[in-house]
């Protein structure tokens, strides 16, 4: 990932000097166990603790004869540690350390991405207390359609990142497994009972069968949750465009001291956040098919899936990581207009509570289809003659003989709809633990 989107924390486990720093500790756990196993002597594993080391600029050098970085990093360390290096990477073949490493780069990414999914749901869940009963009209097709709250949005997102908190958790113990299983996973030159304690020593569970790679459906499913996660973001940012355009302006990312929104217009303050996100958003998704596409691989072991993952791993993970941050902190700092809101309800007549109209008459004992030509024919005259539904009802001589002008009153009071409004929010808000 470009540095532009790229925190410290989660770029630094992807870089070289972290794999092969992995790719070193599992090297030592693996001649340890041995040890523990009477294979090596106690004198060779205490040189190799203590002499081990390597350099990435040497292995870089000795990879571009090689071309293979895992014999470079294993020439490299060789040179420092000296003749008990015959020890390191007995009976261990090039995926063993390669796989085993990557579990370990997913799992200690994946930690910090379920650590910041917990930090946006706390946000969320305070902002949705915030706005409880902050009055707006419901859209659906991008229509107003019914009185709901600014809170009751942010707590369906809040409930939403929970079930990405419990799926990154799922994919999570998925990946997070080793294998130390030889050539073609069957333990030709190691015995199971070490690649068990190897993996212990690197906080892995061994995987229970494998071949000389562990199979790629654990990454694809690790991948496409992150692709999950990634379009939540996305479809929360979506909304957040939707209410900062002008016509509708209930909302607004926070725009600072100093900032411009435009080369040429000066007036213009644009929700650059969330459409930085709603883009990025498309390259986790897209490296998720990536990944599902690394799962067929000739006789289950071929080296295809591996130049797809050098990229898409450290990239996907990055980019989730500033997702999340970057989506919480504009949270945050979100600027909220009730007042705007308030004033949007006025753009449509009244005739949001067309429904509620319509139950009421059908309560008189209308058949919902004459109830439903009744209140549509003055719905639509609403709208054409842009008069308030509430006073097209109350002129309206035959839909009178079912219903009174007082209870009209009643139905299309403001605290009739509010008060029955939060009841429900109460109730919702209950329900999902806030």
């Amino acid at each position: 990932m470009i540095p532009r989107y790229s925190p410290k924390d989660i770029s630094a486990i992807w870089s070289d000097e972290a794999k092969f720093e992995r790719w070193l500790q599992l090297e030592i756990a693996a001649v340890e166990a041995r040890m523990e196993a009477g294979v090596v002597p106690s004198d060779a594993l205490s040189t190799i603790k203590e002499k081990a080391k390597f350099n990435v600029e040497e292995i870089l050098v000795i990879e571009n004869e090689t071309k293979h970085d895992v014999i470079a990093f294993l020439t490299n360390v060789a040179g420092y540690v000296g003749p008990d290096s015959r020890y390191v990477h007995e009976g261990l073949t090039s995926s063993d350390v390669v796989d085993t490493c990557l579990a370990m780069q997913m799992r200690d990414a994946g930690k910090i991405i379920v650590a910041d999914i917990e930090s946006l749901i706390e946000v969320l869940g305070k902002k949705a207390v915030e706005h409880k009963y902050t009055l707006q009209m419901g859209r659906t097709h991008g229509i107003h359609a019914e009185p709901t709250t600014f809170g009751l949005k942010l707590l369906l997102w809040h409930e939403e990142m929970k079930r990405n908190l419990e799926r990154m958790k799922r994919a999570l113990e998925t990946v997070s497994v080793g294998k130390i299983s030889g050539a073609v996973g069957t333990y030709q030159h190691l015995s199971p009972d070490i690649e068990a304690a190897v993996c212990q020593k690197l906080g892995l569970k061994p995987s229970p069968i494998s071949t000389q790679i562990l199979q790629r459906d654990r990454h694809a499913e690790y991948a496409t949750t992150l692709a999950i996660v990634a379009s939540s973001i996305e479809k929360f940012s979506t909304e957040l465009r939707h209410l900062q355009r002008t016509e509708v302006r209930e909302t607004e990312e926070f725009f600072s001291k100093g900032q411009k929104g435009s080369s040429a217009m000066p007036h213009k303050r644009n929700p650059i956040t969330f459409e930085r996100l709603t883009g990025l958003a498309r390259v986790v998704r897209s490296n998720s098919i990536a990944a599902m596409e690394n799962v067929a691989l000739w006789h289950e072991r071929d080296i295809s899936h591996s130049s797809v993952e050098r990229v898409i791993m450290p990239d996907s993970t990055i980019a989730l990581v500033y997702m999340l941050r970057t989506f919480r902190d504009s949270v945050e700092t979100l600027l909220v207009y009730p007042e705007r809101m308030e004033q949007n309800f006025d753009t449509s007549y009244g005739l949001t509570l067309s429904q509620t109209l319509l139950l009421a008459l059908t309560g008189k004992g209308l058949t919902r289809e004459d109830a439903y030509r009744l209140v549509q024919r003055n719905a639509m005259k609403s709208w054409e003659e842009k008069i308030q539904l509430k006073e097209l009802v109350l002129k309206d001589s035959e839909l009178l003989e079912h219903i009174t002008a007082e209870e009209i009153n009643e139905l299309f009071s403001p605290e009739t709809i509010q008060g029955k409004l939060k009841n429900s929010v109460d109730i919702i808000f209950k329900r999902n633990g806030l």
